[in-house]
């Protein structure tokens, strides 16, 4: 008996932007007649592909155009893409929320989706009923239910609220019980999307640890996110999604780098630019009174770089403008793996004893940094925020990559090139009989 759970072959997801369905009675028509006829769908032949940036001809497009793939019991299956690149629509369709225009789906075994906040939960209905009826949506009796349900309640964390109609529910409480749910009903298959980015630090840790648990059950777990650290802590395997087709299909380190280079900064031509901070880069708490326009590297002879030799101190030079006049604020720094893991901080007050203020107008502030990072790719996470880090008036994040080179200035390799770590500590060696 084969351990392919999920068989996926030639899938496409047509909609027609501003209508419901074929459009008019007359394309219902036509395309029930080349039905019965066994032709094509007419229809399918026109379209465009799902390209954000481009204004289109077709109000026909493709959300998802010839995907195929497999998964296998057990294995922990990562999606990433960016927005719109059609993962939430591929999740949708394999959790039968909607059906395919064209391909085929094989499923072997029972699944449980949490696709949004509130997808399957009726708002009216108390926190304990709405475990009841998902758990029936399910195919499972009441018993099994009942003894799962103080599991899940335990987990989920709202046990005060349980007898509470959901709606009444804030957004992180409704994602605690759904997921609690979902994992404890034992599915033979769990999909989860980027929903779980609505819980705090402390119950992602939690669902990502409940998600380990269930692949090491032998249940198969599909995976959206767009948090590129818990997909390779998380994932065995992973597929990119881009303008609604299948990228790449491959192990999970190859997706990301992948996944990272599609994300870089491009200008007007399309050519990558290191330094520019775009307008829509990630910024993790938004933006207040400033923005981060530039940030360059410059390596020991002032020249802008995104290599460093080892051990070769970082200077970095920060553009930005303020909107209205800031005081009392400080700089943060933090460097990071290219996948998120963030391993050394520094800010500006630590090294002034003092905080700054900035004017109406564009500024600049030049750092050095001396952190001895290990040969590998690192990004840079950047904040001007207050003295008290409760506003950030600006703050990006995962920008600027770089790679620190296996080879000092003066031509030394580092013998230990492959030691698992990140920050290299000097110390004093003395050796005696």
């Amino acid at each position: 008996m084969s351990d392919t759970v999920i068989k996926v072959e030639n899938l496409g997801k047509q909609y027609r932007l501003g209508q419901v369905g074929t459009g008019t009675l007359m394309h219902d028509v036509n395309r029930w007649w080349h039905t019965v006829r066994g032709k094509e769908d007419p229809y399918l032949k026109v379209g465009e592909a799902n390209d954000r940036t481009v204004k289109g001809e077709s109000n026909l497009v493709w959300a998802l155009k010839d995907i195929s793939f497999e998964v296998k019991q057990g294995e922990v299956l990562g999606i990433i893409g960016k927005n719109g690149a059609g993962k939430s629509t591929l999740l949708k369709i394999l959790s039968r929320v909607t059906g395919p225009t064209v391909g085929d789906i094989k499923v072997k075994g029972r699944i449980a989706s949490l696709l949004e906040v509130g997808t399957g939960f009726h708002p009216d209905l108390s926190g304990r009923e709405n475990v009841f009826l998902n758990g029936a949506i399910l195919g499972m009796s009441k018993q099994e239910i009942r003894s799962k349900f103080d599991e899940i309640v335990e987990f989920s964390g709202v046990e005060r609220y349980i007898n509470t109609p959901v709606k009444r529910y804030s957004s992180g409480m409704y994602v605690r019980l759904a997921f609690a749910v979902a994992a404890h009903l034992e599915p033979e298959i769990l999909i989860i999307d980027e929903v779980l980015a609505v819980g705090d630090v402390e119950f992602q840790k939690k669902c990502l640890g409940k998600m380990k648990q269930v692949s090491r059950q032998g249940r198969t777990v599909l995976f959206v996110s767009h948090n590129i650290s818990a997909i390779n802590s998380l994932c065995t395997r992973a597929i990119l999604m881009h303008q609604g087709e299948l990228s790449l299909d491959s192990s999970t380190l190859s997706v990301v780098e992948r996944y990272l280079d599609f994300s870089e900064p491009k200008d007007q031509y399309g050519n990558r630019d290191l330094f520019i901070v775009p307008e829509d880069w990630e910024r993790p708490w938004g933006r207040v009174n400033s923005r981060f326009k530039r940030v360059e590297i410059l390596n020991s002879e002032n020249t802008p770089t995104n290599e460093l030799f080892l051990f070769e101190p970082i200077h970095l030079l920060i553009r930005f403008e303020v909107f209205e006049n800031i005081k009392s604020c400080i700089l943060q720094i933090r460097i990071a793996t290219t996948d998120g893991q963030q391993i050394t901080y520094s800010n500006s007050k630590e090294d002034t004893s003092k905080t700054w203020s900035f004017d109406k107008g564009e500024h600049q502030v030049k750092v050095t940094l001396t952190p001895n990072l290990m040969p590998g790719n690192y990004s840079f996470y950047i904040y001007l925020s207050s003295e008290d880090g409760t506003v950030f008036y600006d703050a990006i994040a995962n920008f600027l990559k770089f790679q620190v080179k296996n080879i000092s200035r003066s031509n030394v390799h580092y013998l230990s090139s492959k030691v698992n770590t990140f920050i290299h500590v000097k110390g004093s060696w003395n050796a005696s009989n």
